[in-house]
């Protein structure tokens, strides 16, 4: 069996855009016939140029491959160039490839890839969502004169924040994950204002009042604070007592991390921004987190997702998957968690409900707060192919999110 297609995907995501404007996948055909779906995560260019790198990748490496000898595949891409080292951009290419090759794998064999991996573990898998907006945010009059930016800040907002969190309850989720202290910045970490921890800790507080004793709070910040502010912070949240506090600093220094993590009783997450064992080695080693997040698009792919969990279990830390964009990722991310003994909880867009199921022939299946893992074989899902290819996406954006803001 030799790979003899690589196809990709550019596919806009409209709105409200849960999971990001844009979603880019791959398709891998072999010569017999199987075809194998992948997806990438946050390499930083335009998603038309990221089509071309995996194109790129699969001209010279994959074209010919046999999609089994995945560890020797990894190996060849990971090397290029004389790199050998976890850069983001190619590790997501990386990333997208070696997952449609593992649900080549498993629709050959007819196994789902849990099995392939050591089996299924958990029965069902406990989801979160982010709290995000709702559509009456958008059309209500007292909004007119808002900024869409603010609107869909819903986080800070100590009013709309808690009663966002409780409609989840209502719809069966027992964790729900907020920012309390966006916007984030470009010149981001920074020392927090008196404000916006005061505001933060009214956030937490009535968002804790809302759901009582029936919901997890998710800490999601996204590295605004340096390690001052973060301890600053983390004492003001202890006493609502979150599940974790995630990205307390950026990830480029893990020793501001660990100091953060040394400081406070609230667990801290984080890995989304890492990729390959190598970087979560340097994390336990340096005992910086109790969670890790990996990204399935950008980490390294399923092979290598599974050995940073075995790494992460011999360090008695969580894995908790991390997810912000489209469904064959969440597959991906189902697949590991479902064989992870040391699996905590699952990060979902909403109920995968919306575009997300739009996109897939079978939407993934959620009840009552948790994921079923599905029995079918490879990563478990179909891509519609014809409602990908009707959503070319055709925005200039990239991360608009990371663009400059002005320090708070």
């Amino acid at each position: 069996m030799k790979i003899a297609e690589v196809k990709t995907y550019v596919v806009g995501n409209p709105p409200p855009h849960r999971g990001g404007p844009y979603f880019v996948f791959v398709k891998l055909t072999t010569n017999d016939g199987i075809e194998g779906i992948g997806e990438e995560y946050g390499v930083p260019f335009h998603p038309n140029v990221v089509a071309k790198m995996i194109e790129d990748v699969g001209e010279r490496h994959v074209l010919g491959a046999d999609p089994f000898q995945i560890e020797r595949l990894w190996r060849i891409v990971y090397s290029r160039a004389y790199s050998q080292h976890p850069d983001l951009a190619l590790m997501g290419v990386l990333s997208a490839i070696e997952m449609a090759c593992w649900d080549i794998v498993g629709k050959s064999l007819d196994q789902p890839i849990y099995n392939l991996l050591g089996g299924r573990v958990h029965e069902k898998l406990r989801s979160y969502t982010y709290i995000y907006p709702s559509p009456d945010d958008f059309s209500s009059s007292d909004v007119e004169d808002m900024d869409p930016i603010e609107i869909g800040n819903v986080f800070g907002d100590a009013e709309r924040a808690p009663k966002r969190a409780a409609e989840y309850v209502s719809q069966g989720f027992t964790a729900v994950k907020f920012d309390p202290i966006m916007p984030m910045s470009a010149f981001d970490p920074r020392q927090l204002s008196l404000a916006a921890l005061a505001n933060a800790e009214l956030v937490v507080k009535n968002i804790r009042e809302a759901v009582g004793d029936q919901c997890d709070l998710l800490i999601g910040t996204h590295g605004q604070p340096n390690a001052a502010g973060a301890i600053r912070l983390a004492e003001r949240l202890e006493p609502y007592h979150p599940l974790w506090l995630e990205e307390p600093v950026p990830p480029e220094n893990l020793d501001e991390m660990a100091k953060v993590a040394r400081s406070t009783k609230i667990p801290i997450a984080t890995g989304e921004r890492l990729a390959t064992k190598y970087e979560f080695a340097t994390l336990f080693a340096k005992q910086a987190a109790a969670i890790i997040q990996p990204a399935l698009g950008r980490v390294g792919g399923i092979l290598e997702a599974k050995k940073i969990a075995g790494m992460a279990e011999a360090h008695y830390v969580q894995i908790a998957p991390h997810l912000y964009c489209g469904p064959v990722e969440a597959a991906a991310n189902i697949q590991i968690a479902t064989c992870s003994p040391n699996f905590l909880i699952q990060e979902s867009i909403e109920r995968f409900g919306g575009f997300h199921a739009e996109l897939l022939k079978k939407p993934i299946e959620w009840q009552d707060g948790y994921i079923i893992p599905p029995t079918a074989p490879g990563l478990g899902i179909e891509l519609d192919e014809d409602v990908a290819a009707a959503n070319p996406y055709e925005g200039d954006a990239i991360f608009p999110e990371m663009e400059e803001q002005p320090i708070l």
